[in-house]
């Protein structure tokens, strides 16, 4: 990726400018508490060199899903308090996006100071299909910086979105890649371009339609394709067996009987499932053979036989890409598969393969099950992202910074 990055900018200066920054700091919460600072801690290192240089730095960011319109449940006071924590220094907070207090805190910032904007989506300007009322937000974004301001992109689990905070801002300032957006994109171009065979791929999640063109495309690319999750099931049904009351997507029956037919040297699928009498955390569970699944019953993890012999496939891997749990990992009876598949890649890192986790769900549950986060080569702080780039589409946060 041909751009300027954020070294760039600090070797042109910055003591005394402001800098607009947008970072991706939507992490879960349980009511006001933070329950994975993963993209904070992430997004501190892009911001702290830039208030550590003298920049007036304004954070842009979202959380969650408002509706246009301002949610106390999404702002993103605790978020501030979290990444104040992050940075050891004080990170204001404006009661509004682009309104009066966000005009007045911009105004009052001095050399290394931090000021983050409430919510970005409570903006409905922001997600807005309409490319003039995005370009006005942006507008209004920019009057916050001064004649010398500038943009770090750093939000990489935005940048296939085009958003006035990702894409439009971009075009009325000097644009730089954050440290963030510049290694991930290092990492997916290895994974694209540079990767050492064998590769093998490692996916889960829900549904099948959520994957498929990743599917599709690094069914191409890789020497092994290992699927899981939810998706599997609809993969099982594919072959004519019953799935009790498993996730399974019908409208995909065909596309998956496609896929099994045209890739059958590279796609691998579980041959054990634990199932349940329900989807809880203390439903009555047993594991037995994917032929086995009775009626009323439903898979939620793969099976141990499915885990050794899906690490045995890994464990000779030079390049490997894990996106999406193997079942649903946050009930620790159903976790076993996920933790087994992820340590199998944690082995093959440490026998030198390069290895990526794809972030979202995945991410989580490396810091959910206690797994060490250092065992990966990378860890992704941009789910989608990351495999809309993998499928080879346009990202319009990435394509403007090029401009």
């Amino acid at each position: 990726m041909a751009v300027k990055t954020l070294k760039d900018l600090l070797d042109e200066g910055v003591a005394g400018r402001a800098v607009l920054v947008r970072s991706d700091l939507n992490v879960p919460l349980d009511g006001d508490t933070i329950t994975d600072p993963g993209r904070i801690i992430a997004s501190a290192p892009t911001i702290s060199a830039l208030a550590e240089a003298g920049a007036k730095v304004i954070v842009m960011a979202h959380l969650g899903r408002p509706k246009g319109e301002p949610d106390p449940a999404l702002s993103l006071a605790p978020v501030a308090a979290k990444l104040g924590e992050v940075l050891g220094r004080n990170v204001q907070l404006a009661g509004d996006v682009v309104g009066q207090d966000a005009l007045a805190r911009a105004e009052g910032l001095t050399d290394g100071d931090v000021l983050l904007l409430e919510n970005i989506r409570f903006d409905p300007r922001e997600t807005s299909k309409d490319d003039a009322e995005r370009l006005a937000l942006a507008k209004a974004l920019v009057e916050l910086t001064d004649m010398g301001g500038a943009f770090v992109s750093d939000g990489f689990g935005v940048v296939h979105r085009k958003q006035a905070s990702v894409y439009d801002v971009a075009m009325l300032l000097p644009h730089y890649a954050g440290t963030l957006v510049a290694t991930e994109v290092e990492v997916l171009q290895k994974l694209t371009q540079d990767s050492e065979k064998p590769y093998a791929v490692v996916l889960g999640g829900s549904k099948v339609s959520d994957k498929l063109a990743v599917i599709e495309a690094l069914a191409q690319r890789a020497d092994t394709l290992v699927i899981g999750g939810g998706m599997y099931y609809t993969f099982l049904a594919a072959q004519g067996v019953s799935v009790g009351n498993s996730l399974c997507e019908e409208s995909m029956i065909e596309t998956c009987k496609s896929l099994l037919d045209r890739y059958a040297d590279v796609i691998h699928i579980p041959q054990d499932v634990v199932i349940a009498d329900s989807f809880s955390a203390d439903a009555e569970s047993r594991t037995v053979s994917v032929l086995e699944i009775p009626d009323g019953w439903m898979g939620l993890d793969i099976g141990p036989e499915s885990v050794e012999r899906f690490a045995a496939i890994l464990s000779g891997a030079k390049t490997v890409f894990w996106n999406g749990p193997m079942g649903v990992f946050e009930f620790e009876k159903f976790s076993a598969g996920t933790k087994g598949v992820a340590e199998a890649i944690i082995a093959a890192t440490g026998k030198g393969a390069f290895s990526v986790v794809g972030g979202g769900d995945s991410a989580a549950a490396v810091r959910l099950l206690g797994l060490p986060e250092d065992g990966f080569s990378h860890i992704s702080t941009g789910g989608g992202a990351s495999l809309e780039y993998l499928e080879g589409k346009t990202l319009p946060g990435l394509d403007v910074l090029e401009a």
